[in-house]
């Protein structure tokens, strides 16, 4: 069962496209704001004729407190300008992705636009229970429409604020 999953969203972020390519394009700083990504370790140290690293490790968590890896080559990149990705051949998700940055009209900074594919794991699952795959990671307390919103708004926030706020280990007031 072939049930591809595809998100997309774009952000404005007050920072000029030149500083958002830099920080995006070291692949070891993802984790820092997005949320289910726990390490990306460049492993490949080959570079293409431009000198441009093309390879890495992710490792993300997975459902019931699992984890999930797998390999990932940059497929294009045009400086300050975009970065696409795919998984390689046999990898445990197969994905891709792609990250453009582009100036926001009356200089008011750079449009993030971010587009994910994937193909998530859990085939048997699918087959299964016969439904599309979005509503089973739903299922697991996952909606990858919703964390791309969210991967966003973190790195907004960590691009001008140089920090992510955050509520978690806050009390709650009252209900």
């Amino acid at each position: 069962m072939n049930q591809r999953i595809k998100v997309e969203k774009t952000v404005t972020i007050n920072k000029a496209a030149e500083e958002l390519y830099r920080f995006w394009r070291n692949f070891e700083n993802l984790p820092r704001f997005m949320k289910h990504l726990q390490e990306v370790k460049v492993y490949d140290e080959k570079r293409d004729v431009a000198g441009k690293l093309v390879r890495s490790h992710w490792i993300t968590k997975g459902f019931l407190d699992g984890s999930l890896e797998w390999d990932v080559v940059i497929v294009e990149d045009r400086e300050n300008e975009l970065i696409a990705w795919a998984s390689v051949e046999g990898a445990t998700i197969e994905n891709s992705g792609l990250v453009n940055f582009k100036s926001a009209p009356a200089n008011r900074g750079t449009e993030v636009k971010v587009v994910r594919e994937y193909n998530p794991p859990g085939g048997v699952i699918g087959a299964a229970l016969a439904k599309p795959m979005v509503d089973i990671a739903k299922l697991f307390g996952e909606d990858p429409k919703h964390n791309l919103t969210e991967d966003l708004r973190h790195f907004k926030m960590l691009m001008e604020a140089g920090e992510i706020a955050t509520t978690e280990g806050q009390p709650r007031g009252r209900g």
